[in-house]
């Protein structure tokens, strides 16, 4: 059902349309009227409808200026025109912009409803192509290869919810189920001597054949400065080894060569030593194909695909050693760093869940999201550094948010010295947890009475503004909004929530409040208080007025005299 606007200043035109016709068997819903285009513009904000059916000749703003707003403002939107026959010619101007059909009067109802059938037609056949499901499997099977190559790059940029990387890998088809998972990085050593040999493409047939054509294009690799091939090179021969013995995915990110294990095995050690083992062979056949020098730094086993940015890290860490250990070799974070397998780590998804709560959770959340986070230190066997670090991480990201929110700790704390200071002396982990808690409790009152004088605060701003400048015929949301230097999508939704009305309804109140006090204590003429009360068109005032009383300003007057 597609949604469609009636704007004609007779009465008799519109009612004889709404009930004439049967919109909703020819696919419309009747959404508003409108009298002119001035009224229009406001309820086509309101409902967006899909199609707008005007008259050309209307008080205060004709059709074709509606037309042409909506076209600046909703380009989407459709246009119908309904015209006179004396008014063709004018309506010619109309082409320019894009109206899509003409009504001419005198017309009857199977004549609207014929030329709204070819605008529906339309939109459903623009509806369809957008959603051609061929064609987007097309594109999308085309793209599939980079998406996936992304995502898996994704996984190692940042942390990931468990939902949202399943998702994913369910509508990239990437199988990345399993019990353990290991990232290993290759690097080229960049200062290799050029030698001759190979053949360069990854492939392992014809490599050893010693012919004089594939020597010297191996050789032309390892002395080329083209890092992007290099990869590629390498990547093929990994990659080629990687499946081969199903041990998971291998791609290119950020001037590495990944290689990441996924295993349903539950013995972290055996998936360790089977990774490091194809690594070996990797290395190998890299050195006997492509004459190069690489090094692989290999990150601890995690058991959650969350953490791979964590394994990831693991494996960059241990690339460094090559600079202590030298390179042409397998680095194994663990063999370097001694680690505890189930580390303790406050990242950013951790932090990001703490900080979402402090600002628009209730203390309720709060507490649980606490609780969660102290009940896995208590799961982690983790050594005391850790546990000092994470707590150390954990009130970093209170005091930011709390810097973020201008909260005075002196008040909530006893300033920030206290509060390290009252840190180090809790000597349990439940007096840690409560100590806490109580923290970010303290900061979450702080910061929802903070929000809610900010927004009553914002809204005054508003209405003061707004009483001072009503009687500006141009005042409007933007003009409000440039003053206030905020995005009025925000600010219509926090003055409507604070006000109970619209920016443009409570406009129009302090405008009509305004007439009424001047028709009861001054003889000025409408015209003159439609101008002091910021409306440019007198008869457009006289309309508002009406509409919005009851009675015309002259009755208004009248009857205030004999009360």
């Amino acid at each position: 059902m597609y949604k469609l606007l009636l704007v004609d200043d007779e009465a008799d035109v519109r009612e004889g349309l709404l009930h004439e016709i049967d919109w909703n068997r020819y696919g419309f819903d009747i959404v508003d009227t409108a009298e002119n285009g001035r009224e229009a513009m406001e309820l086509i904000e309101r409902h967006e409808p899909d199609v707008v059916l005007t008259d050309i000749s209307m008080p205060f703003m004709d059709g074709l200026a509606l037309s042409d707003w909506i076209r600046s403002t909703y380009p989407a939107t459709r246009i119908v025109l309904i015209s006179g026959y004396e008014e063709f010619e004018y309506a010619q101007r109309a082409i320019k912009l894009d109206v899509d059909e003409y009504v001419l009067k005198p017309f009857d109802g199977s004549q609207i409803v014929q030329v709204l059938h070819k605008v529906k037609e339309r939109i459903d056949a623009e509806a369809a192509r957008r959603e051609d499901m061929e064609l987007l499997r097309e594109h999308y099977r085309t793209s599939l290869p980079v998406m996936r190559e992304t995502f898996l790059a994704s996984l190692l940029s940042r942390k990931l919810p468990i939902w949202q990387i399943e998702e994913k890998a369910r509508s990239y088809g990437l199988q990345l189920t399993g019990r353990c998972y290991i990232v290993s990085a290759i690097t080229l050593q960049q200062n290799a001597a050029g030698a001759a040999g190979g053949n360069g493409n990854g492939s392992g047939s014809g490599g050893e054949s010693g012919n004089g054509g594939p020597q010297q294009s191996e050789g032309s690799l390892r002395s080329s400065g083209d890092i992007d091939l290099k990869l590629f090179a390498v990547l093929n021969i990994a990659e080629e080894l990687w499946v081969k013995q199903a041990m998971g995915k291998a791609f290119i990110y950020q001037n590495h060569v990944i290689l990441l294990t996924i295993s349903e095995r539950d013995d972290l050690e055996a998936v360790l030593q089977e990774t490091l083992s194809v690594l070996q062979e990797t290395v190998h056949h890299i050195e006997r194909w492509l004459k190069l020098t690489v090094t692989i730094g290999v990150g601890a086993p995690v058991t959650e695909l969350a953490e791979l940015k964590n394994g990831y890290n693991d494996a960059l860490h241990a690339l460094d050693y090559r600079i202590v250990q030298g390179g042409n070799r397998i680095i194994f974070i663990g063999d370097v760093e001694r680690r505890f397998v189930n580390k303790l780590r406050f990242d950013e998804l951790k932090e990001q869940a703490l900080v979402r709560c402090m600002k628009v959770g209730t203390e309720e959340e709060m507490r649980e999201a606490v609780n969660a986070l102290f009940d896995e230190i208590g799961q982690v066997h983790a050594s005391y550094k850790d546990y000092q670090v994470f707590m150390l991480e954990l009130l970093t990201a209170v005091l930011r948010a709390a810097k973020d929110a201008d909260a005075d700790l002196d008040d909530i704390m006893g300033g920030g010295n206290m509060i390290f200071t009252d840190l180090m002396k809790l000597d349990s982990l439940q007096a840690a947890r409560e100590w806490f808690a109580s923290l970010c409790i303290k900061l979450v009152q702080h910061i929802t009475c903070s929000r809610q004088h900010s927004y009553k605060q914002l809204v005054q701003q508003a209405i003061d503004y707004t009483k001072a400048n009503y009687t500006d015929s141009d005042i409007s949301v933007n003009k409000v909004c440039g003053h206030l230097h905020i995005s009025a999508g925000y600010f219509s939704s926090v003055f409507k929530k604070e006000v109970k009305l619209t920016f443009v309804s409570y406009l129009m109140n302090i405008r009509m409040e305004a007439a009424q006090r001047l028709l009861r204590t001054t003889e000025l003429k409408a015209f003159e208080i439609a101008e002091q009360v910021g409306f440019g068109d007198p008869n457009y005032f006289s309309f508002c007025f009406k509409k919005q009383v009851g009675i015309s300003p002259k009755e208004y007057r009248n009857r205030s005299k004999e009360d």
